[in-house]
């Protein structure tokens, strides 16, 4: 943690390192290490790199890491993403596998949100396959196992969630790594309150989560909505705003408990004077936050390969994180 000026520039690693210690811990008495297997299926830098920077964290943590390399991954003169089902149906049937993740994107949404669907949710440990995106929607904390295995969202709600610990029977339904990763840094910094009940414990926060991406942006709006916040989602031409508070009265519900999205007039600059938290993941390099258009006092996340905020996010932002990818990575290890 290093401090300069107003605000504090917090890095990752204390964060990352309570789980680390958490994840060495579930390994010691395992009967042997996991073995997580990543596809990479084209030569993108960004994925390149993430595949190296997960095998040095599997390595450090004694977790079997095997990078399975196809398409224009392992050869130039085939086509990104070629084999890369293949890939995924192999690893789901191999038994001496744990775990699979797959460096996105390759093909587009549409075609990459296929592939997640192909991956076993038994091993899916980027919490990306449709079970779980309908439980972390529908605010359905905890699974039974056996449920995995039908093609349909369970029927029946597991008993209310009371603590982080799931109930006999049950294991808690996996959450993306990186939304996930947002709310542990925010637990870290305080954002959320230890003193109210499990699942409001954002209550009382307004935050603003810029880029609407299926894959960070709208999952992490749902989730800290979820847990009480006010939280206002704002892509390229709207900005929608999540609670989990609905307008209608609460005996016209029903279905599990969860958040809902309404449509707001308020532009960027006013959603921004609200918030006590800014989260922006956009992946361009010229996008920028305006600092003076920040509250006082706010925690700020960068999420994007890019940084988001401007040089002086400092002056007005109370805490800063330009980066969070050593806290992803164990929330993925922690899934194996």
């Amino acid at each position: 943690m290093a401090s300069e000026g107003k605000g504090v520039l917090l890095k990752a690693d204390p964060i990352a390192n309570t789980f680390r210690d958490e994840i060495k811990s579930a390994l010691a008495s395992s009967p042997r290490p996991p073995r997580l297997v990543g596809i990479l299926a084209t030569s993108a830098a960004p994925s390149k790199f993430y595949a190296e920077f997960t095998k040095k964290q599997c390595d450090a943590l004694g977790v079997e890491f095997v990078l399975r390399k196809v398409g224009a991954a392992a050869d130039e003169t085939l086509a990104p993403g070629e084999g890369v089902e293949e890939a995924i149906i192999e690893a789901n049937e191999d038994d001496g596998v744990d775990g699979i993740m797959v460096y996105y994107p390759i093909f587009g949404v549409q075609q990459d949100h296929y592939l997640q669907q192909i991956v076993s949710p038994y091993k899916d440990v980027e919490g990306l396959h449709f079970k779980f995106h309908y439980n972390l929607y529908h605010n359905i904390r905890f699974l039974e196992p056996k449920t995995l295995a039908s093609s349909l969202p369970a029927t029946s709600s597991a008993p209310p969630a009371v603590n982080d610990e799931p109930p006999a029977g049950y294991v808690k339904s996996i959450l993306p790594c990186t939304p996930l990763a947002i709310v542990k840094c925010l637990e870290y910094t305080g954002v959320y309150n230890k003193i109210l009940p499990y699942g409001d414990r954002a209550y009382g926060k307004t935050v603003t989560v810029i880029n609407r991406s299926e894959v960070v942006g709208r999952p992490l709006a749902a989730l800290l909505a979820n847990d009480g916040a006010r939280v206002f989602s704002v892509d390229i031409d709207t900005i929608q705003e999540y609670t989990k508070r609905p307008r209608q009265s609460a005996d016209e519900r029903k279905f599990h408990p969860h958040h809902v999205v309404h449509p707001t007039a308020l532009s960027l600059q006013e959603c921004l004077a609200l918030s006590d938290v800014v989260v922006s993941a956009v992946p361009s390099a010229a996008y920028k936050v305006k600092t003076a258009w920040l509250k006082d006092g706010c925690v700020c996340l960068n999420v994007a390969a890019d940084k988001n905020f401007e040089a002086d996010v400092r002056e007005k932002a109370s805490v800063y994180l330009p980066t969070i990818g050593k806290v992803t990575i164990m929330m993925l290890l922690r899934n194996l």
